[in-house]
């Protein structure tokens, strides 16, 4: 019973002496935080100062550029200039004294101190310990930057869904697929650029989608590939469904056209097309990532799900028509493969899609 003691004894110690010293650890990182923050500080107010007047040149060129183009004359430029500069030079004293009191906080309290307690936290990766003080490892912070003049070029996210089938020869839509389950989506990324330097009539829209077109086939049937031929055929089990799917990687290309609202400030414009009506007319191409056919199935008594990735004869390289028409983020899409299917086979049938399309711009 003595031994069993002395070692629990000698069990306690060493828990102790271990917290004790990662106690220690962490003041010291708290203390080395605390100096690194109030060098990051100083740092800062150097980078302000440059900031500030980085601002002011930018503003200064748009002002420049008004009055190049007659819009104010000589004396209300200088008056704006004026304006400009009294403000950066305020914003310049402000932010800096904000600064000098955040690095006399830090250097009138102990480690634990966090002068930015009570304001919004950036993202990051933290830790904290039992008494509640914590750290960051990591932090993402938005850097501010001037306001370009005349921005022409915008970037936007592209969604869009809808139905998809084929057309061909001797065919009419509905024979082979089924109209409800057969679609497609498209998910992508575009810039936008304004094409005339007085106006936004016309913009061209251009950038990278993927895009996931699915048949459905009717009447139990499924695609085989027979060497350099692709066929439906009826399955030979009691099939539950059928579908075919191909993922393309595509270049699209649109001319868009329609009114904006121009908006204008002292030291920028901008044109708007929010709630505005637009219609977009060009083309796609680009090539094919993936092909899938999924069935489901009972074989025996078993359900079977079964996920086949070949190429079945699929086209390689994708291009085709595409347009849209709308109000604002979202439009009524059309796409046509110009492309067939199958390549090499008997009778063609190219990929048509109708659908929505959201621009979030």
């Amino acid at each position: 019973m003595t031994t069993i003691t002395k070692y629990v004894v000698l069990l306690i110690l060493c828990l102790s002496a271990t917290q004790i010293n990662a106690q220690e650890v962490v003041k010291d990182s708290l203390k080395t935080k605390n100096s690194f923050q109030i060098k990051v500080l100083k740092n800062l107010k150097e980078t302000i100062k440059n900031e500030e007047r980085e601002f002011l040149k930018t503003e200064i060129e748009a002002i420049n550029q008004r009055l190049e183009k007659g819009e104010i004359s000589e004396s209300e430029a200088n008056v704006i200039k004026k304006e400009l500069a009294k403000k950066r030079a305020l914003n310049i004293e402000n932010r800096i004294a904000i600064i000098d009191n955040k690095i006399a906080l830090l250097e009138r309290n102990d480690y634990s101190y966090d002068p930015d307690s009570n304001t919004n936290s950036t993202f990051g990766l933290s830790f904290s310990n039992e008494d509640g003080e914590s750290w960051n490892l990591l932090s993402i912070k938005k850097k501010n930057k001037p306001r370009v003049y005349d921005r022409r070029t915008s970037s936007d996210l592209v969604f869009a869904i809808g139905w998809n089938h084929t057309l061909s020869d001797g065919k009419t839509i509905g024979d082979d697929y089924y109209a409800f389950t057969s679609g497609f989506v498209e998910l992508g990324w575009a810039w936008k650029s304004r094409l005339l330097k007085e106006s936004n009539a016309i913009r061209l829209k251009y950038g990278f989608s993927f895009q996931w077109n699915k048949l459905s086939p009717k009447d139990d049937k499924y695609f085989v590939q027979n060497g350099g031929t692709t066929t439906l055929e009826a399955f030979p089990s009691d099939l539950r469904e059928s579908e075919f799917r191909v993922t393309n990687l595509v270049f699209p290309v649109h001319f868009e056209f329609g009114p904006s609202k121009k908006i204008e400030r002292d030291t920028y414009f901008r044109y708007s097309t929010h709630k505005k009506f637009k219609i977009g007319v060009g083309g796609y191409a680009g090539f094919r990532i993936g092909t899938q056919q999924k069935l489901r199935f009972k074989e025996n008594g078993d359900r079977v799900k079964q996920k086949i990735r070949r190429n079945y004869n699929a086209s390689d390289f994708v291009y085709g028509l595409s347009a849209y028409v709308g109000r604002g983020n979202t439009s009524l899409y059309f796409k046509y493969d110009l492309n067939p299917l199958f390549q090499d086979q008997a009778i063609d049938q190219n990929n048509i899609s109708l659908g929505v399309r959201f621009d979030f711009d």
